[in-house]
């Protein structure tokens, strides 16, 4: 009798344990997934994918008419987690994703409240391109890119529109001004 309680013992902490290891991924941001709206999500799902929260859709419609130019998706309490801009297929997906939740954080922990520093020690930067007012860093192999305001910027380079920015020149406090995820 002992021998089964000791045994059920034992699987009883090793089903606790296995519990413990799964992972949250209510904010998670992989390559496939944005928490829980996944690169394959029609926007048609979204009322089953966020059914907790609020959507809030752009009803302007598109010179072709077709639909929202932009989905805004809220938690209940009020804060605004996602911005969603869907493809303009005759079934349209998500195109790009905008988090603007800092709770959010890419499976390296980058999120909104990471420096370019940060960028810098957790991926390869593949280019840093130049807006009129802020320069967006695009990393490899990963659909995430990051921007970043030219006032966080050296002064010599906040006017400049050369399209050469490089990775040395900007600084390591620079702050993320925002965390994208292009599906397409």
């Amino acid at each position: 009798m002992k021998k089964i309680v000791v045994v059920m013992g034992i699987c009883a902490i090793a089903l606790l344990a296995q519990c413990e290891k799964e992972k949250d991924t209510t904010f998670l941001i992989t390559n496939n997934s944005v928490g829980q709206l996944e690169k394959v999500s029609l926007i048609r799902d979204l009322e089953v994918i966020f059914y907790q929260d609020s959507i809030v859709k752009d009803t302007m419609k598109l010179t072709s008419g077709l639909g929202a130019r932009s989905i805004k998706i809220y938690e209940k309490g009020g804060n605004h987690l996602l911005t969603l801009t869907p493809s303009s297929d005759s079934i349209p997906r998500i195109q790009n994703v905008r988090i603007n939740d800092p709770r959010f954080k890419t499976e390296k922990g980058i999120g909104l409240n990471s420096t370019f520093k940060d960028i810098k020690e957790k991926y390869t930067i593949q280019k840093i391109v130049t807006a009129i007012n802020n320069i967006v860093i695009f990393v490899k192999d990963s659909d995430i890119y990051f921007t970043i305001d030219k006032s966080q910027l050296p002064e010599s380079l906040r006017y400049v529109s050369s399209p050469n920015i490089e990775a040395v020149q900007v600084p390591d406090h620079a702050k993320i001004k925002y965390l994208m995820v292009g599906w397409e």
